[in-house]
């Protein structure tokens, strides 16, 4: 008995493996898009920490911008990134997918602030770095359902439009 190939081996033709399936171009494009959502959303978090940081504690003002740029970033990334209607329920869940994001780059923003010495202006840039691989995978878990760890080729790609009327 032969082994079955995996499920993106089996979906490119034969003669072409340059080609990667189309479930592995939709997830690279999900990827490609997710950084330039990534952009914005960094580039609009980082210019209203530093329109707040003069009036409040940097702390206060990193907290307030990383709200704002979080809604902002639920709207990108379900229109843009993974191409999916944003529902009530996403809006709700989506802050979860934030709050490893949110510890990943707190602990690391006072670990720079604090530790290291590094400038209030530029750390949270820093940290927000470390914490890009862990939001992609859990905003697409959330926004896409059907999709993380143990999902395949064959999981939802949000090119097909949902069924739920209930929308933001």
């Amino acid at each position: 008995m032969t082994p079955t190939p995996p499920a993106s081996a089996s979906a490119s033709s034969p003669g072409s493996p340059a080609t990667p399936p189309r479930g592995r171009r939709e997830q690279l494009g999900q990827i490609f898009r997710f950084a330039l959502v990534g952009g914005v959303n960094t580039g609009t978090f980082f210019a209203l920490y530093l329109l707040l940081h003069p009036w409040m504690p940097y702390f206060a003002a990193y907290t307030l911008a990383f709200v704002l740029s979080m809604i902002g970033s639920f709207f990108m990334n379900t229109y843009f990134t993974y191409r999916t209607r944003p529902t009530w329920k996403k809006f709700l869940l989506f802050p979860l997918t934030n709050v490893t994001n949110y510890v990943i780059q707190s602990v690391g923003l006072y670990a720079l602030v604090t530790w290291a010495g590094m400038d209030t202006r530029i750390a949270p840039l820093v940290a927000a770095v470390v914490a890009i691989p862990f939001t992609f995978l859990l905003s697409r878990k959330i926004l896409i359902p059907g999709t993380g760890a143990g999902a395949g080729d064959g999981a939802r790609t949000g090119a097909e439009p949902e069924r739920s009327s209930s929308t933001v």
